[in-house]
């Protein structure tokens, strides 16, 4: 198990190892995976599984996923043409904007039990993953838009907002949008799963151990921006709902089915990431959620400045020689990012997570503190 002692002399090689290993920022591609027609099928259909059975990973990590990786609700045939052409060379890739893989440590724990649970200790090395379904999944949600504002119209919604448009899940229209989202969603897990599989690579080839002595196993990969069909209780009676959790992620409390065996009793893993700069946590969740929000909490501490006005602030700045100098090392596919991505451009994600904590919904487990960062 690597502490974070282990890695501070060892920072520089780790991230450029994992910007090495994982192709980042906007367009990226792989230039060693390229899949056909008929196996970006199959990645759509099968998520994580796909990538497991490929040597992406093991069958541990297919149980600490939510959904266990893949959403059955998955048609490839509802995804276009040029979803399949932006999605074929993209897997195994970095978002840009705010994707990143971020190495840090555990620097305080607040619910021991908890912790315990999922496996985290005082001084722990972490690496978290942010990123989705790419140019595929951007392709999905575009077209996905046009066709709404159709059936917004079509079936008499009113939109106070474009962006609000819908259909009735039953319709057509919303069925086929439901089929395409999962199977984005699918290729999303897929992605994460492959880019897990080159963290642990890095890690092996930088301090030349296997991957059980470096402790490289997967607490849980959990959603966002995601729709699921889910039980819930609505005035004393179950029903089953479409939940649409945008910048929000699951937050399932101690007990639910759905949470894996390991983590029954302290409930679902949460993480909440910040800033670069500053922090990110781990939380867990709670039946109050259950009660009150669906079974979901906040996804990140949220913007305060746009990219604009952000790459504004950071003019004349050199964001990477001001994180070095909080002993924090980044790379990035382009300077812009880094400015868009500046910490004051986020709200200090500790007082977002103090209110999720205090209102219940989740509850606090650890912290973690940022030592380098890959950005796309």
């Amino acid at each position: 198990m690597l502490s974070a002692n282990d890695i501070r002399d060892r920072i520089h090689d780790i991230v450029e190892g994992l910007f090495r290993n994982i192709p980042s920022g906007l367009g990226s591609r792989r230039k060693d995976i390229r899949l056909t027609y008929s196996e970006l099928r199959a990645v759509l259909k099968k998520g994580a599984h796909w990538a497991a059975s490929n040597g992406f990973g093991n069958a541990s990590d297919i149980k600490h996923i939510e959904d266990r990786g893949c959403l059955e609700e998955a048609d490839p045939d509802a995804v276009s043409d040029r979803a399949y052409e932006r999605g074929k060379d993209q897997l195994g890739t970095l978002g840009s904007g705010n994707h990143f893989v971020e190495v840090g440590y555990i620097a305080e724990i607040f619910d021991e039990a908890a912790a315990s649970d999922f496996g985290l200790f005082p001084g722990q090395v972490t690496v978290m993953i942010h990123t989705g379904s790419r140019g595929l999944g951007y392709q999905v949600c575009d077209e996905s838009i046009r066709h709404m504002l159709s059936a917004s119209a079509k079936y008499g919604i009113d939109l106070v907002d474009r962006q609000l448009c819908c259909a009735p899940l039953s319709s057509p229209e919303g069925s086929r949008y439901f089929s395409a989202m999962a199977a984005a969603a699918n290729y999303a897990f897929a992605n994460r799963q492959m880019i897990t599989h080159w963290v642990r690579e890095t890690f092996q080839q930088v301090f030349q151990a296997s991957e059980a002595s470096l402790g490289l196993s997967l607490v849980y990969d959990v959603c966002h921006n995601i729709a699921k069909k889910e039980k819930h209780s609505v005035n004393g009676k179950e029903m089953t709902l479409c939940v649409h959790r945008k910048g929000a992620t699951r937050a399932f409390p101690p007990g639910h089915r759905l949470v894996p065996d390991r983590y029954r009793n302290a409930g679902q893993p949460v993480f909440v990431p910040g800033d670069m700069g500053r922090a990110s946590y781990v939380l867990a969740g709670t039946r109050r959620a259950m009660e009150e929000t669906f079974g979901s909490t906040c996804h990140g501490a949220g913007r305060v400045m746009s990219r604009n006005q952000a790459i504004k602030t950071a003019r004349g700045r050199s964001i990477p020689q001001e994180m070095d100098a909080r002993g924090i090392f980044v790379r990035s596919a382009s300077k812009a990012t880094l400015a868009e991505e500046m910490p004051e451009a986020y709200k200090d994600v500790s007082k977002v997570v103090g209110v999720v904590h205090r209102a219940g919904i989740s509850k606090l487990v650890a912290r973690i503190v940022p030592l380098g960062a890959i950005k796309g």
